[in-house]
């Protein structure tokens, strides 16, 4: 992009602003309505870029319009347009009016802002960030250079590259599908810095260093060396405030400690009510607990993607007329140090390396090696590294297949280069699983977690919270095998393990209680399902609150479970409470939605009540079609659900037809020969002879019980 250029015949770029890692920043002016407007355009990579890593940049810009043009509010930047010229795509946002906080910093040569300023700019980045998390966003990188203060007093957050939708990823999912942390040292969450899951806490973890840094003047581990940067967030209580600034108010300080709690549990998990406190003062202060970190393990060793990372810079270190570092390769430096080992050290070599286990594994107190640049090349841990999350993107878009060959291979690649036994190796073997189950080859994929896991216990230990993962991961598979009670040992060995090392309110302590109560009402154990998921939805809606996606599925895993037990009347007032809540927090056309109206019609029909149930079922059809599409598996179950109530209405005819398009569609999608074909094929006998055409469907049920006997004795 050069100065003049005329984009998309609409904006003129007038002046660069700035340039990071991943684009630049111009002054523009829309020609269409005569403002002043910024455009950020996503920089090429060089010649020698990976394509895959360059598709997870794109991804990443675009990831940044589609989060900030779903959010309206004065402490968020508006984007205004989103496109792609000559290949090269662009941002178009509102030209801010001010600077961000890491230049107010620099032009005060290091000393704090004014108390008062660190007050108004807390509140109003609260109340911003209770939006945010509101709407199930969180921005994961928030720092002194992504915070601007306009002329007005205004505050804003920007630049929201690596934030992720609740909704995407669920509270408990990974980061980035591939176990890394994204993010700024300086400004980074314990749970970042150790690859654990992030929710709206940890925005408040680095929104307490960045309010600690302008209201002392450095952040709170305020050091060089990035491994001691890393160990100070997730090791190291912070020095008091006021012993650097004596006249900051107490309360100020006891806010700002809380919200540097090294446990996400001991930080204010409110964003709104910490701005309600801010803004209250010295009269609310008392409700504001600085917590004091405790329990932590020194010396346990960081994740893999620390090594060789530089610290960035601080909000005082930005350079004038820069932008911040792209927060898409903030962290590229973690592979540096991998390359210097291509494979794992043996013997006296190795110790004397300062390596412990692990190939690329240092021992604290031993010395970076200096960080060198290595040629690309497809072996290269930045273009794996780039692979690994394309095929992320691969599963989430339902390519799971493509996605399963390209894990494979960067597993095996990863093992050659890094080791068997390397927590990325690991990384990506676990994907392979995750795929296979997504396809189906459950015994396959329990191989593999089975041995990924002895991995992760040999070289991480049992109680880690990677290796508690896949040992969850393993319990999901082993129950879509059948082995139920082997899954429910599993699961609940995993929970109990989470409920000690995490917390017993931890969401992943309530996830593996869920998969616990899966099995336990799939081995009929119905009564110990709905106490357990009661348990679960409570505990949800005090750590995530009431209207979080987590305990809306809570709850409607205990309605199913009532349904099961023959309650369909509690069911019923269950299921239309959560209808209601879903549709205000979800929206009404949402599948969590028309999942739980199904369910509501299921029971409908359990009481008797067919018309009703018949209404029910065809309205979520009409639904579903529109919003999943004709032959997507949730809207074939309506279309049965409707057969059902038809043939119990006594239309015998009008549900041989429903049952005939399920029948052909599945067939179509999934094959002849496939369960859920076979099922709709049976149905449709079923409602053969009750039509009187036994001949029929005496020939149908042959058909099928054929199938199943060659499947059921190992046959193709």
């Amino acid at each position: 992009m050069g100065e003049n250029r005329l984009i998309q015949d609409r904006y003129r770029l007038l002046e660069l602003l700035g340039r990071g890692g991943m684009g630049e920043v111009w002054r523009a002016r829309d020609e269409s309505l005569g403002r002043q407007v910024a455009v950020k355009c996503l920089k090429p990579l060089g010649p020698y870029h990976d394509p895959a890593l360059a598709r997870v940049q794109r991804e990443r810009f675009r990831r940044e319009a589609r989060v900030a043009a779903a959010l309206s509010h004065r402490g968020v930047t508006v984007v205004h347009d989103f496109g792609e010229c000559d290949g090269v795509p662009y941002l178009v946002m509102e030209l801010l009016d001010g600077r961000d906080l890491s230049r107010l910093l620099q032009d005060g040569k290091g000393h704090p802002l004014p108390v008062d300023d660190v007050a108004d700019i807390a509140a109003q980045v609260a109340a911003a960030l209770a939006y945010t998390h509101r709407h199930g966003i969180v921005h994961r990188d928030l720092k002194p250079a992504n915070i601007v203060r306009l002329t007005d007093g205004t505050v804003k957050i920007c630049d929201f590259g690596i934030a992720r939708l609740g909704d995407d990823i669920g509270f408990t999912a990974r980061l980035t599908g591939t176990g890394v942390a994204l993010g700024t040292p300086h400004y980074m969450s314990p749970e970042q810095i150790v690859g654990g899951e992030v929710d709206r806490r940890s925005d408040l973890y680095s929104l307490g260093c960045v309010l600690y840094e302008i209201a002392t003047g450095e952040p709170p581990f305020d050091l060089e060396d990035a491994w001691a940067v890393l160990v100070g967030h997730r090791d190291t209580p912070p020095r008091p405030l006021r012993e650097l600034r004596p006249e900051l108010p107490g309360h100020l300080e006891e806010t700002i400690l809380a919200l540097l709690a090294k446990r996400p549990e001991e930080r204010p998990y409110d964003a709104g009510e910490l701005a309600r406190r801010i803004r209250a003062g010295c009269e609310t202060a008392a409700a504001v607990k600085a917590v004091e970190p405790r329990d932590a393990v020194p010396g346990t060793r960081l994740p893999s993607w620390t090594r060789g990372m530089t610290t960035g810079r601080k909000a005082l270190g930005a350079g004038p007329g820069t932008l911040p570092p792209d927060p898409g390769a903030a962290l590229s430096g973690r592979w540096a140090a991998a390359l210097e080992v291509v494979a794992p050290r043996k013997d006296a070599a190795h110790r004397a390396s300062g390596y412990d286990g692990p190939a690329g594994a240092r021992r604290p107190g031993t010395a970076f090696p200096e960080r060198r640049p290595a040629p690309p090349g497809p072996e290269h841990p930045e273009t794996l590294a780039g692979r690994y999350e394309a095929a992320f993107s691969l599963v989430r878009t339902g390519r799971v297949a493509e996605a399963l060959a390209a894990y494979t291979d960067i597993a095996e690649t990863r093992a050659r280069v890094l080791g068997t036994d390397h927590p990325d190796t690991l990384a990506a073997r676990q994907e392979t699983a995750y795929a296979l189950g997504r396809l189906g080859r459950h015994f396959e994929a329990h191989q593999v977690y089975s041995a990924v896991l002895a991995a992760r216990v040999r070289v991480m230990g049992p109680d880690h919270p990677d290796t508690l993962r896949c040992g969850h991961n393993l319990a999901c598979s082993l129950g879509r095998l059948g082995r139920l009670d082997d899954a429910c040992r599993t699961a609940r060995e995993v929970a109990d393990a989470r409920a000690r090392v995490l917390g017993p309110e931890h969401p992943d302590t309530l996830v593996s209680h869920c998969e616990v109560a899966y099995a336990q009402g799939q081995l009929g154990c119905w009564e110990d399902a709905l106490r357990l998921y009661r348990s679960v939805a409570e505990a949800r809606a005090r750590v995530l609150g009431p209207d979080h996606p987590d305990t809306l599925a809570a709850r409607y895993e205990m309605a199913l479970s009532l349904g099961r037990l023959g309650r369909s009347a509690d069911a019923l007032s269950l299921y239309r409470d959560l209808i209601e809540d879903r549709t205000r927090v979800l929206g009404p056309a949402h599948p969590e939605t028309l999942r739980t109206r199904h369910g509501l019609g299921v029971n409908l029909g359990r009481l008797g009540r067919w018309e009703e149930a018949l209404t029910e079922a065809r309205d979520i059809c009409l639904l579903r079609e529109h919003a999943l599409g004709p032959a997507h598996p949730d809207t074939l179950v309506s279309h049965r659900e409707v057969a059902v109530a038809l043939g119990w209405l006594g239309r015998w005819t009008d549900a041989l037809a429903e049952y005939r398009r399920v029948a052909a569609a599945r067939e179509r999608v999934l094959g002849p020969d496939h369960p859920d074909t076979l099922a709709s094929r049976n149905d449709e006998a079923h409602c053969l002879e009750r039509l009187g055409r036994g001949a029929e469907a005496g020939e149908l049920y042959r058909r099928v019980a054929v199938v199943r006997q060659r499947y059921a004795s190992g046959g193709a």
